[in-house]
């Protein structure tokens, strides 16, 4: 059923972002699972770009799928490795 549920809208508070589902549902999402939003400013976060399969902020290079929201999965990418660390 997942795959049916859209974003409507989001909107953020201090701490978190809630998102608007078209089943009527309300997700409230920690900033915290997802980095590149919680250190985006406020102007950043609010230039989201809502699409049939999820959200993406183009200039905090961020993208999350509604399907790994509804899952409660928070940010997948793992961190680059450090130059000169193998």
């Amino acid at each position: 059923m997942s795959s049916l549920v859209r974003a409507n809208s989001v909107r953020f508070d201090e701490d978190s972002f809630w998102v608007e589902l078209s089943d009527g549902r309300t997700l409230g999402v920690p900033l915290a699972w997802f980095p590149r939003l919680l250190r985006g400013s406020s102007a950043q976060r609010e230039q989201v770009s809502i699409s049939a399969r999820g959200l993406h902020w183009e200039d905090l290079d961020e993208d999350i799928s509604i399907e790994g929201l509804l899952a409660g999965r928070g940010d997948q990418t793992r961190p680059r490795p450090k130059a000169g660390v193998a």
